[in-house]
């Protein structure tokens, strides 16, 4: 099963793409979208195929996994910390 990082530009549910983070080349491409304004998106989607991870996070898939992941204290607590983080940046860019 292969791993997947889902990148996102704004809040554009069509504007997103994505990397193999076991490609030689994952850390220089990630850099390259950071540049480009794309945000990682949730984390590492694991699929058999690029379709079935696309599906899987256009289904909100990561969404759900989120919402669990925040359900503990541990969880929680890096939830807030990283949206407070998304909102800043938002802010200062402005």
């Amino acid at each position: 099963m292969a791993k997947y990082q889902f990148f996102r530009k704004g809040d554009n549910e069509k504007a997103f793409t994505f990397l193999n983070p076991e490609s030689d080349t994952f850390l220089e491409e990630k850099d390259q979208l950071l540049e480009q304004g794309f945000e990682v998106e949730g984390d590492y989607i694991y699929a058999d195929t690029q379709e079935e991870a696309i599906e899987k996070f256009k289904s909100n898939f990561v969404y759900l996994t989120q919402e669990y992941a925040a359900s503990t204290s541990a969880g929680g607590v890096y939830f807030l910390f990283s949206e407070a983080y998304k909102y800043l940046k938002g802010v200062v860019k402005k």
